[in-house]
């Protein structure tokens, strides 16, 4: 009985120590120059921002933000709208993060409030690796249906969209 939990010990400390090594290898090349929860600086969301939100100090959960509400998937596949409260709900995270630029002004893409907004209350397949929170994330702000796995990969598709380092701070809402 005790070695499913071993196991399952191994596998939350590889993950964290994977996740320790992305984010340095981003701030090596420069993508992302402040990780939530690195900055104590507040920065107001505006419609079309996009924000996390952590869990369980191992994963992070993404959405975007729109007439102070959160555009998430969740879990089951249903594209939903939710307050920043609800959005951190049952997560081991208190505080929402905003994507910025180096100038504390949050990164916005074109369409992504229409994109967001025409998807809403659509339900998808969810699925952890290849449909997830991350993915809905990218394709409202560029418009593709590409695979992103994980927050490391979001960011550093963001970085190259917007062409410019990423800084993650609190949101002020």
């Amino acid at each position: 009985m005790p070695a499913p939990l071993i196991w399952l010990g191994a596998g939350i400390a590889a993950l964290y120590a994977g996740d320790k090594l992305s984010k340095q290898h981003l701030r090596n090349k420069q993508i992302v120059t402040h990780y939530p929860g690195e900055s104590t600086r507040e920065v107001k969301p505006s419609d079309g921002s996009i924000v996390c939100c952590g869990i369980y100090g191992v994963f992070d959960h993404t959405g975007i933000w729109v007439d102070g509400k959160i555009i998430e998937l969740r879990g089951n596949g249903l594209v939903r709208a939710i307050s920043p409260e609800r959005f951190l709900d049952n997560r081991s995270g208190d505080q929402v993060f905003v994507l910025c630029n180096g100038k504390e002004q949050p990164l916005i893409s074109e369409n992504v409030l229409s994109n967001a907004s025409n998807l809403l209350y659509s339900y998808s397949e969810y699925d952890l690796l290849s449909n997830n929170c991350h993915r809905f994330v990218w394709q409202c702000v560029s418009n593709r249906k590409q695979i992103i796995t994980s927050f490391f990969e979001l960011n550093k598709a963001l970085s190259l969209y917007f062409n410019q380092a990423l800084n993650w701070h609190l949101c002020k809402y």
